[in-house]
């Protein structure tokens, strides 16, 4: 009953936030269209003002517009608490906003006009409804977001989760789930897969075997499973694990494997009627790489203008602490595995590497005091700008390595090399995700290949923008 009691407690708790949501944006939608037509009343452009009708006129396609785009947002999956990031609800606030002021048009036109209020309504004040929906919306929604955050974070609407393993993936998903409370989750248990010979990870008790799943599921009453199992594991085991957890009838979640990441957006065809998965060719081409390009050009360009007062402090200070030069050239492997002269900020003293190359570590000895702050706030990396200029990097791509550490990855790592058909990055996928400085490599390289399957200008606006935030948030490089 207890438990019950809880899931009806956390269920709740989730249609209370969905209910919010749907008063914000039918508030900010409603008080967008006031101010458009305020907008209009006032201001005697592109025609006089003299025709805007009374405010009460405009009730009707107030309504229209308000009940349009709730509408829009619901099909479009705006409602949903599992959204993947703030750049793709504000995107989806911008499409569905454009969307529901078109149906509210065409609603308008082919009923309203004609049969119930005969107004012919200012075509400008519908563009200002337009624009100001977007912007007031978007500013509800992260109002929204910052608030059902602090109450998450509080305990409001939270899932108990069980983790199946204790690997790298398993310790990796746990720490996500410790670290970030918003999310909403509480860590009852860690199961192993076969017999277990641990106690505890990250203080997370181990509560027992896989063959134990069904039971520990009842006696923790547990939410959610999070499968968290190394590539090695069979699918058999999988769909076994699977069913003991559908007994329980919790959700469950699987940690993908390498094909499934590589597969994100698979298309099922055939092949003399034999099924076939055809994924899609991971090298960019025709228009996307001039586009690509173009924002590469301009963002470089428009980062090393606006940055170039920090640059030229930055060179100043490693001046002043070491001898040396203030700039570091080092070779990595770019596109089609070709080998280009990589520029940096010094971070490290000149004799950094007397003993042959190194990983670079947490509080490595090896560096400089202004070359742990830049490369805690990432502004070593500032002078690849230069890089991207001439072509030899990309704003956003996977993070190049040195030959001798590629030739490593190569032999241990399937698919490896797959990751240079695309330009070395300033940033990447991985980077933005916690995968940065000494981690590891497997996951890293995941990413990468998830990042060049996957490619699109919006993801790549979606890893510059929380790069930045990054920089002033959440430091995680050395």
């Amino acid at each position: 009953m207890a438990h019950r009691a809880r899931v009806l407690k956390a269920e709740q708790a989730t249609r209370l936030f969905v209910l919010f949501a749907v008063l914000t944006d039918v508030a900010m939608a409603t008080l967008a269209f006031v101010l458009a037509y305020l907008l209009r009343a006032s201001i005697p452009l592109p025609d006089p003002v003299q025709g805007v009708a009374t405010i009460g006129a405009y009730v009707p396609m107030t309504l229209i517009h308000v009940v349009s785009l709730v509408a829009v947002f619901f099909f479009a999956n705006l409602y949903s608490l599992q959204r993947a990031s703030r750049v793709d609800e504000l995107s989806g606030i911008l499409v569905g906003s454009t969307i529901g002021t078109l149906m509210g048009i065409a609603v308008d036109s082919l009923i309203l006009r004609n049969f119930v209020v005969g107004q012919d309504y200012s075509r400008v004040m519908v563009l200002y409804a337009w624009l100001l929906s977007m912007i007031f919306v978007a500013l509800g929604r992260l109002a929204n977001d910052w608030l059902r955050r602090r109450l998450v974070s509080r305990g409001w609407g939270h899932r108990r989760v069980l983790i199946v393993g204790v690997g790298d993936i398993a310790r990796m998903i746990l720490q996500r789930v410790l670290w970030t409370p918003e999310l909403g989750y509480d860590a009852v248990g860690v199961v192993q897969m076969r017999a277990r010979t641990l106690d505890e990870l990250l203080g997370v008790p181990v509560v027992g075997s896989a063959e134990e799943l069904s039971s520990i599921i009842d006696a923790r009453e547990v939410d959610e499973v999070i499968i968290a199992l190394p590539e090695e594991t069979s699918h058999n085991d999988l769909m076994w694990l699977i069913s003991q957890c559908e007994r329980g009838r919790v959700m469950i979640r699987v940690y993908p494997d390498l094909f499934q990441i590589m597969a994100g957006a698979v298309s099922i065809s055939e092949m003399g009627g034999l099924p076939m998965l055809t994924v899609r060719d991971v090298a960019l081409s025709g228009w996307r790489r001039v586009a690509k390009r173009l924002v590469d050009v301009v963002g470089a360009s428009a980062g090393l203008v606006l940055l170039s007062p920090v640059m030229v402090l930055i060179s100043a200070l490693i001046k002043l602490e070491s001898p040396g030069p203030a700039f570091y050239v080092q070779e990595r492997m770019g596109l089609d595995a070709r080998p280009f002269p990589i520029i940096k900020f010094r971070s490290m003293r000149p004799d950094a590497e007397k003993q042959g190359p190194g990983w670079t570590t947490e509080d490595d000895p090896r560096r400089t005091r202004i070359g742990s702050f830049l490369r805690k706030t990432n502004l070593d990396e500032l002078p690849q700008f230069i890089n991207v200029v001439l072509g030899s990097m990309s704003l956003v791509g996977p993070r190049p390595e040195r030959p001798i550490y590629v030739e490593q990855f190569r032999r241990s790592i399937p698919r490896y090399m797959e990751r240079h058909r695309e330009k070395a990055g300033v940033t990447g996928w991985a980077q933005v995700n916690g995968y940065r400085g000494d981690t590891s490599i497997i996951e890293r390289t995941k990413y990468d290949l998830w990042y060049c399957e996957n490619w699109s200008l919006l993801l790549d606006v979606k890893i510059l923008l929380r790069t930045v935030v990054q920089v002033f948030k959440s430091p995680n490089a050395y």
